[in-house]
């Protein structure tokens, strides 16, 4: 009797253990959900005190004349570094998440098999959200071509990725305020959906390296694994220390280079070089873009810079989407799964679509 029980109660224990294994995931959720509060309060409240911080740091403590060159240079940098960084945190953070909802074979899935037009144009909304570097090039190509996703669509997506990303718009906000920050991803957007279109209709699939045409992947096999919000916070974490850690050194270097030329270049020189005046300024600027290597976190604290001492607009924002979309590096490894044609008609038309970018926004600005 007494070993029934013993077996009754052991049973009646073992049928708790989920429901208290729920609860303790449950409570664990909730408390990240606290934290994570806390650090945006905390967040918010340093964020507004870095430009009277700058100032103190600056003409108070190290005592440097205020409209000097040094001291426009010193605070430019001491105050952009930060804002920067914590910036690049916050948003990371947020993307980190929302990619939990857009994995790359789950984008693969949503894009196979959609009618081209329709296709670009959710391929470069795609682009903005879903994890892409260079090195990750090859093997998302290669996965939407095999996929079943039309080359012009593909093509539409590995524009947007680089040149539509988070950094970019984070730091054009926080720099150059929401309305720029809009004419970049609206007008990066438009040059992603309108170049892989155009290529799309060129018919160069035959232009695709061999070996890759000749794999084949079965789209309905991809699996997906829904992550919990516990791990979709983690991801959050993870892609900041990731990201930010990989960038900040750009940023820095960026934002140096930006600290010189706010302080120390004279004013309407950038104007005389980059403004709207020099009808060449915007394909030298794109010219100049496609051999540098730089990122978005590099590249922007300097644009910054430019348009402070008078650099135009649209030559600012053509130079800035070479850099980022048509670097020699990404071509480089693309030259991997495209043959070169094709890779010179890609140059082409996405060249093609900044230049007109910039020269519309010289004129309209």
């Amino acid at each position: 009797m007494k070993e029934i029980q013993n077996i009754n109660c052991s049973c009646s224990d073992s049928s708790d253990l989920p429901e208290k294994a729920t609860i303790k995931r449950s409570a664990g959720l909730s408390y990240k959900i606290v934290l994570t509060a806390a650090a945006f309060g905390l967040w918010f409240i340093i964020y507004r005190q870095l430009e009277p911080l700058a100032g103190f740091l600056t003409f108070t403590l190290f005592s440097i004349q205020r409209g000097s060159h040094l001291g426009e240079a010193v605070h430019f940098f001491l105050y952009d570094t930060p804002k920067v960084l914590m910036l690049l945190s916050l948003v990371i953070f947020g993307v980190g998440i929302l990619r939990t909802f857009f994995t790359p074979e789950r984008t693969r899935r949503i894009l196979a098999g959609k009618r081209e037009s329709v296709g670009n144009v959710l391929a470069a909304f795609l682009g903005i959200v879903t994890p892409f570097c260079s090195c990750s090039a090859v093997p998302l190509f290669i996965g939407f071509v095999t996929a079943g996703v039309p080359l012009g669509v593909t093509l539409s997506f590995l524009i947007a990725a680089p040149m539509v990303n988070e950094i970019a718009l984070v730091l054009l906000y926080g720099l150059l305020g929401w309305k720029i920050a809009g004419l970049y991803l609206v007008t990066g957007l438009l040059v992603a959906i309108a170049a892989g279109w155009v290529i799309g209709r060129l018919g160069m699939e035959k232009h695709i390296e061999d070996w890759v045409r000749e794999m084949r992947t079965n789209a309905d096999d991809l699996q997906d694994n829904t992550p919990t919000w516990n791990e979709r916070l983690q991801a959050g974490k993870t892609a900041v220390v990731d990201i930010v850690g990989r960038v900040w050194i750009y940023v820095i270097m960026g934002i140096a280079v930006g600290a010189g030329i706010h302080g120390y270049v004279p004013e309407g020189f950038m104007a005389s070089i980059m403004g709207k005046g020099a009808w060449w300024s915007v394909p030298a600027a794109v010219v100049i873009g496609i051999p540098m290597y730089s990122n978005a976190a590099g590249i922007v604290p300097v644009i910054h810079a430019l348009l402070g001492k008078g650099a135009a607009l649209g030559t600012v924002l053509a130079f800035m989407m070479s850099v980022i979309a048509l670097s020699l590096p990404e071509m480089v490894i693309l030259r991997k799964v495209l043959k070169p044609t094709l890779i010179v008609v890609f140059v082409t038309v996405v060249g093609s679509g900044i230049l007109l970018v910039g020269y519309l926004f010289n004129v309209i600005i």
